[in-house]
């Protein structure tokens, strides 16, 4: 299997030789097809300076040519490849460069089809014949022979052979600049996937730890390994949320356990007589450990992507009226004050889950708020959502813990003392219920100076 890097190598070559290649193609076929019209045009003009300069040599009073201003006329285009025959105007034969020099006619004619034939023209010898005025009036005519469309001479083979040689020369640079080129970006893009591949091998052995830096001025490529620090953050968190998650359902489980397992023990030996009062405090360690797995149950059910939420037009005012007041209770016990502001909004959610979210939120805030503290629920609304927030002045959550208080068993009480605080599940049942929803669950604190958490149900579509 190759490496990127000589995949991408040979690649980025093929297309720069390819395009090299082209190039020099089209340049050719560009710069030959011009310079055939240009000979031709040069042609035209050439045959038109000749019947010129001849229509001038013709003595109007005398009424006889000038032939040997004629002979030199005929000798020089004879050089330059044309055979000229010279009429007077009852058709008469004036000069005649075949007459003249035979031989040197025909070998021009030969060395003109010769060097034609070599570069692959299908042209030949054409006679065309132009009228010899002078000031408006006839005075006879001249036939030229030469080999049509266009002919060229030595000097004009030189110059395309050189124009050649000069493409072969810049194809060969822009291919050897095409290997360099290649070489250089294949190894520029190539190095940061390499090490991206590596980091991600390292990522799924477990090191969580490793960091890819960008910088490579390549906007895909930092996208690349942006997204792989962020995989390997996500990764590394979820790592820590399992250990943690390991660890405090084993600490939940072994205080109950460990009881439990020493009374029996106990009261099995002989130690202990069974009363019902022991008897009771081991159901009531029983009773633990089924709230902890009925929570655990009802976390998973949250969780669950077949979760089944019965949805009805509800109106969360009235809900947090109706739930407050099974709370009534505890606030009166804890001499707190609660306050209820805002209107009622009409979402379309399941009631008895966002009950359950209304109850766990005051439940907390009951909870962590100290006697004679104050609770505030407000209820509001916006184009798309219908708002709940659930303010206290308790105890608040320090900064650096507000991202994990909706996960798992988290509790801010470290002793782990159920006395003051649930399982820590109560928080991610309702981050699911609400997400379920597809709302979203935010928290704001401030350690000593309260907590507010903000609940946002989306309207149904349609509906508002």
């Amino acid at each position: 299997m190759n490496s990127l890097k000589k995949q991408l190598s040979l690649s980025i070559f093929l297309v720069l030789l390819l395009t090299v290649f082209l190039i020099g193609i089209l340049s050719n076929w560009f710069i030959n097809r011009e310079f055939e019209k240009y000979m031709t045009q040069l042609g035209i003009e050439r045959r038109e300076n000749v019947v010129e300069e001849l229509s001038h040599q013709y003595d109007s009073l005398k009424r006889n040519w000038k032939l040997d201003y004629v002979h030199a006329i005929g000798m020089n285009a004879l050089y330059d490849g044309y055979i000229i025959k010279l009429y007077d105007i009852g058709g008469n034969m004036v000069w005649d460069a075949e007459n003249h020099d035979m031989s040197l006619c025909g070998q021009i004619m030969d060395e003109i089809s010769v060097r034609m034939e070599e570069r692959g023209s299908k042209g030949g010898f054409v006679d065309n014949t132009y009228e010899l005025t002078q000031n408006g009036k006839k005075t006879g005519s001249v036939s030229i022979k030469y080999y049509g469309p266009f002919f060229m001479n030595e000097a004009d083979f030189d110059f395309i052979n050189v124009m050649n040689k000069v493409l072969i020369f810049i194809g060969v640079l822009s291919g050897i600049c095409s290997v360099a080129v290649g070489c250089l970006l294949a190894r520029r893009i190539s190095r940061p996937v390499t090490k991206t591949a590596y980091i991600a091998k390292q990522i799924s052995e477990g090191n969580y730890n490793i960091r890819f830096e960008p910088g490579t001025r390549i906007k895909e490529l930092d996208d690349l390994a942006a997204a792989i620090n962020q995989l390997s953050d996500a990764l590394g968190k979820q790592e820590n949320l399992r250990r943690r998650l390991t660890a405090d359902v084993a600490h939940e489980l072994r205080t109950p356990l460990t009881s439990l397992s020493s009374h029996l023990e106990a009261m099995m030996e002989g130690l202990w007589d069974p009363t019902p009062e022991r008897l009771y405090s081991c159901f009531e360690e029983v009773k633990r450990l089924g709230t902890l797995v009925a929570d655990l149950e009802q976390l998973a059910r949250m969780e669950s992507e077949n979760l089944t939420l019965k949805k009805s037009r509800i109106d969360l005012f009235s809900l947090v009226k109706v739930v407050s007041e099974t709370m009534n209770g505890e606030i009166k016990k804890k001499n707190q004050s609660f306050q209820m502001e805002g209107k009622p909004v009409f979402v379309e959610a399941d009631k008895d889950r966002i009950s359950q979210v209304l109850a766990n939120l005051l439940s907390n805030a009951v909870k962590y708020t100290p006697e004679g503290g104050s609770i505030k629920v407000l209820v509001s609304e916006t184009s798309k959502y219908g708002i709940i927030k659930v303010t206290d002045n308790g105890i608040g959550i320090p900064e650096r813990e507000l991202p994990l208080i909706f996960e798992r068993f988290y509790r801010s009480d470290k002793s782990r003392d159920r006395r003051t605080g649930g399982a820590g599940i109560g928080l991610a049942i309702v981050k699911s219920i609400v997400e379920a929803h597809g709302g979203t669950v935010t928290a704001e604190s401030s350690k000593e100076e309260g907590s507010c958490f903000t609940v946002s149900i989306p309207f149904s579509q349609g509906f508002q």
